[in-house]
């Protein structure tokens, strides 16, 4: 079970690095099996990476930061299988390569998940207790109900300041291990985190206008 403890935020983020980071030609690789992986790469591509969609095992060939999109985490964990792509992920992302993952990525990355059984469609009810199992948290799935429980708020998120969060069928944290940089809550429910080299959101920055998120994870990748 993981621990209720977490270690305070110890980064902060200079605008100059924002900056410096529009020149460098950083190669992304957004998962691209299925989800909101197209509005990832535009802002990626607005910033001056160079994003390829990863879709197949020689896809992650040369990368320097990965992006899990929002989608259907299940169906994501099912074609993460079925295309090969499920253990080199994995280890790429234990072995330090920078990772974000919104909503289904946060999910994706999760040691564990926790959904009412009362809650859950038939494929949920199907679906495994855990994926990639790489970002040691407990996510509540569909934590803020179904679609029409959508909503968009703007909140703190540490060493970047205020931005806009949108919240579609959104998951949320429960519970973190010690070691897990807790980033940003709303209504006092853990939404945004950072543990060594992955970024996990239960919002959707990539739909919004501003692009400080992903810029600070692009100068995660350039390190």
């Amino acid at each position: 079970m993981l621990e209720m403890q977490h270690s305070p935020c110890r980064f902060e983020i200079p605008q100059s690095e924002f900056t410096e980071v529009r020149m460098r030609n950083i190669k992304i690789g957004v998962l691209a099996l299925q989800g909101a992986f197209i509005e990832h790469e535009h802002m990626l591509t607005d910033l001056g990476a160079v994003c390829t969609e990863i879709r197949q095992p020689s896809d992650l060939t040369g990368l320097d930061g990965i992006v899990l999109p929002g989608g259907e985490s299940t169906v994501q964990g099912q074609l993460l299988h079925k295309s090969g792509l499920f253990t080199p992920l994995r280890k790429l992302i234990s072995d330090g390569l920078p990772t974000l993952g919104t909503c289904a990525g946060l999910i994706l990355m999760a040691q564990e998940i926790s959904n009412p059984v009362a809650d859950r469609t038939i494929q949920e009810k199907a679906a495994p207790t855990a994926h990639l199992g790489t970002l040691p948290v407990t996510v509540r799935r569909n934590a803020y109900g179904r679609q029409l429980s959508s909503f968009v708020t703007e909140q703190p998120i540490a060493g970047i300041g205020n931005h806009p969060m949108i919240f579609i069928r959104a998951p949320y944290i429960e519970r973190t291990d010690v070691n897990v940089e807790i980033l940003a809550k709303v209504d006092g429910n853990i939404v945004a985190v950072k543990y060594k080299n992955q970024i996990g959101l239960s919002f959707h920055p990539e739909l919004s206008e501003n692009s400080n998120i992903h810029e600070w994870f692009l100068s995660q990748c350039e390190k």
